[in-house]
């Protein structure tokens, strides 16, 4: 198999549903001609026309309300919002329609709309090309929420969003998007423990939604996390010396609770981390999720690392990003609490 980043995942992903279906459509700023801001969507206009993957306006409402539309009208519209910092002036549409058609309607009409977008810091974006506000769209009945840490995961995760019924917020860690960090050995994860550039099979094949998976197995630990920290959490992990079993949530709705809790119940211990504000970030969904299934078994305190409640700065990037010595102390401190 070929030796893929995510930006060639993601590419991969949507040529081989475009080939397969030809109801499929991407729409959004830049992704056509340009071929999209980061390249996910380089040469596909090429190969299928501008009938298919169509430049839209700067005007995210427009956007995500054109994608409704295709998608009750048979289309499969997989939109892209050019930065998830920019996904605001669309709000209302995923809300009062996007997620709420199919109920309204009593299941006569349904819209699979695929919304793409680039999240989380790494890359001096500031405060304007940073956030990760996947907790509120977790909130949002309807809409399946999802994230990958890998490009194999990516590119299958992808696939299963765009054959699903039901509208998905596909956020892409940007920081991850080209492979692995270099620099300066504190930020985030240097060296990599599991390289973010692997094999990707070129065909058609998927992972299904709202399923977790252990990527590393251990007994002292359990270390829920997705996207970028999954690699922080393992590289952090090392440097600790603990045997920790380390989770990717990949959807985080729907939430695959038993894997999870399964993990908790064995470990004793948990720690929760992303790259979001702490405050009503997912991670307290994970934290009372796991509290009401596992209380029993829990021999600490669980431990939360997030990013500041505040914007993401651009002078003070790396202080704010949960990386390698904010992630070893939060292990510490949970490994030793009584």
């Amino acid at each position: 198999m070929p030796q893929m980043n995510m930006i060639e995942a993601i590419r991969s992903g949507l040529d081989v549903v475009m080939t397969r279906d030809s109801n499929t459509v991407i729409l959004g700023e830049d992704v056509g001609y340009f071929g999209g801001v980061f390249r996910c969507t380089d040469g596909l206009q090429r190969k299928f026309g501008e009938h298919r993957v169509i430049d839209a306006p700067i005007a995210e409402g427009g956007i995500i309300g054109t994608a409704i539309g295709m998608g009750v009208n048979g289309l499969r519209p997989v939109a892209e919002i050019q930065f998830a910092d920019y996904i605001y002036p669309g709000f209302d549409q995923v809300v009062s329609e996007l997620g709420r058609l199919r109920y309204r309607s009593g299941g006569d009409f349904f819209s699979p709309v695929t919304i793409r977008t680039p999240c989380g810091g790494g890359i001096r974006g500031g405060q304007t090309h940073s956030q990760s506000p996947e907790a509120i769209f977790t909130h949002i009945s309807g809409i399946k929420t999802v994230m990958p840490s890998n490009p194999y995961d990516a590119k299958g995760l992808l696939i299963s969003s765009i054959e699903s019924d039901d509208p998905v917020i596909f956020f892409e860690p940007k920081r991850i998007y080209n492979g692995p960090f270099d620099g300066d050995p504190d930020k985030p994860a240097v060296p990599w423990t599991s390289h973010p550039k692997g094999e990707v099979p070129n065909g058609y094949y998927t992972v299904p939604l709202g399923s977790a998976e252990i990527v590393e197995s251990g007994d002292e630990l359990t270390i829920i996390t997705y996207g970028t920290l999954v690699h922080i959490a393992q590289a952090a992990a090392a440097l600790v010396g603990v045997n920790a079993e380390i989770i990717d949530v990949r959807t985080l709705a729907p939430l695959d609770t038993r894997t999870l809790t399964e993990s908790v119940k064995k470990t004793g211990r948990c720690l929760i981390a992303h790259e979001a504000t702490r405050y009503s970030g997912f991670g307290a969904e994970l934290t009372a999720t796991v509290q009401e299934e596992c209380f029993y078994h829990l021999e600490a305190p669980i431990e939360r690392v997030a990013g500041w409640d505040t914007p993401y700065p651009h002078a003070f990037e790396w202080q704010y990003f949960p990386g390698q010595k904010r992630f070893a102390a939060g292990i510490r401190k949970v490994m030793e609490a009584k």
